[in-house]
């Protein structure tokens, strides 16, 4: 009876429709209650929800290969006619990295993991919190902001952007790119729609394409300049297209996931006042809200994979070519893994075993990056404002419509600036 309940439960909702996107936590958890692996009706898409089978899948890129187009949701019709389009007027979306597997992967791989060090992350430390607390300075005297497109798109987006040679005051730019680059893996979009996007993308590419010029002749200390340096002796460097590729990644993934899991902090913090307060007495637990602001809206909800076999799941069968989405934002808060996973509590002794990050040979990258960004981003908060609260309700959807992410729509918030 539980298995036709959950059946009749899920036949009510969608993974495209706006308001699911926004609060997907219900249908989540009547995945999980049916038997098997959720299959959507709309795209064909497998979608795997339980905790223990997510780790099956990004622990086995054998049968569940990495090599997915990104542009998948877009049909294969207007996939096709996107590859063409940007092959014709840019650089083409190559797998690399994130989208690639054994063999092909670890070369990429060792050459990020270069750029992304603990060291590189601890000597950028000093600058974020400077980026942090310029932002506060830019609207502390008003007693209020707009949140998100005030301090949470801002911190990594000045970060990232300084990295890729843009002045600090042309965030927006980057966002823009970001946004374009982010697109097709993300929402619906006709013939026409999915072009106009893909010229935004075409601007961020040619402006990329001058800068790896520019910083392979003189290179200075950003992550550009570490990226076409970074090959080994006897290694070929990476070419125009593979950098465009992994550069589009690592944008995505640096950003809109970072200045997401921001904006639920400050959100979590004033939904739950006493945390907030236990925070600021005892900040040693800022690691352990991190975690669990990650575990809770994992800002990344899912992402792709493809069969290479026919392969059983949970009882069901998946067919091989069949696309997988792993989402995380349901194991995440599947009940067999986290006691009351609905439940925010940034002192849970397990938040750190979410997989927000990924798992296996594809776990995040930028992982050490974006808990630093996060924590650091959310102390400086803390230190400089008193009384925070929301400025007025959130209008439904809170989140903008997105298949693989969970970004705020907004967060106006009011406060008092604390005596330093």
């Amino acid at each position: 009876m539980a298995d036709v309940d959950a059946r009749e439960k899920l036949e009510g909702f969608s993974l495209l429709d706006p308001m699911t996107q926004s609060d997907p936590f219900a249908m989540y958890e009547a995945m999980q209650d049916a038997p098997g692996i959720y299959r959507m009706p709309e795209t064909g898409f497998y979608i795997v929800s339980r905790y223990a089978d997510l780790r099956a899948v990004l622990t086995d890129p054998v049968t569940f290969s990495n090599k997915v187009d990104r542009a998948s949701l877009q049909g294969p019709e207007n996939a096709a006619k996107l590859r063409e389009y940007m092959e014709a007027k840019g650089w083409p979306h190559i797998a690399t990295l994130q989208r690639t597997d054994a063999p092909d992967h670890a070369r990429y791989r060792r050459l990020v993991d270069r750029v992304f060090t603990v060291g590189r992350v601890r000597e950028m430390t000093p600058h974020i919190e400077e980026v942090a607390h310029a932002l506060i300075d830019g609207f502390i005297d008003r007693g209020e902001c707009e949140f998100i497109s005030e301090y949470a798109m801002l911190l990594p987006g000045t970060i990232l952007a300084e990295e890729m040679g843009l002045p600090a005051g042309q965030v927006a730019t980057f966002k823009k790119w970001a946004d374009s680059m982010l697109a097709p893996a993300s929402y619906v979009m006709d013939e026409e729609a999915l072009l106009r996007n893909a010229d935004i993308e075409l601007e961020a590419q040619h402006h990329l394409g001058r800068l790896f010029d520019e910083r392979r002749a003189n290179p200075t200390g950003d992550w550009i300049s570490a990226l076409v340096t970074a090959q080994r002796d006897g290694e070929d460097p990476l070419t125009m297209a593979e950098l465009q590729s992994v550069m589009s990644q690592l944008i995505g993934g640096g950003f809109e996931s970072t200045m997401t899991s921001i904006g639920h902090a400050l959100m979590q913090l004033l939904n739950h006042p006493d945390q907030m307060a236990k925070l600021r007495e005892e900040p040693k637990r800022m690691k352990g809200f991190v975690e669990e602001v990650i575990r809770f809206e994992s800002p990344t909800q899912g992402l792709r994979r493809r069969t290479t076999r026919d392969v059983e799941l949970s009882g069901t069968l998946i067919p091989e070519g069949s696309v997988v989405i792993v989402r995380y934002g349901a194991a995440n808060r599947d009940a067999a893994k986290f006691a009351c996973p609905h439940m925010f509590d940034m002192e849970r002794g397990n938040a750190g075993t979410h997989l927000a990050f990924g798992a296996g040979t594809h776990f995040c990258v930028g992982a050490v990056l974006a808990r630093q960004e996060i924590a650091i981003g959310t102390q400086a908060i803390l230190d400089r404002l008193e009384d925070i609260q929301l400025a007025r309700p959130l209008v439904e959807p809170i989140h903008r419509a997105n298949f693989l992410t969970l970004p705020l729509r907004e967060l106006p918030i009011r406060f008092r600036a604390k005596a330093r």
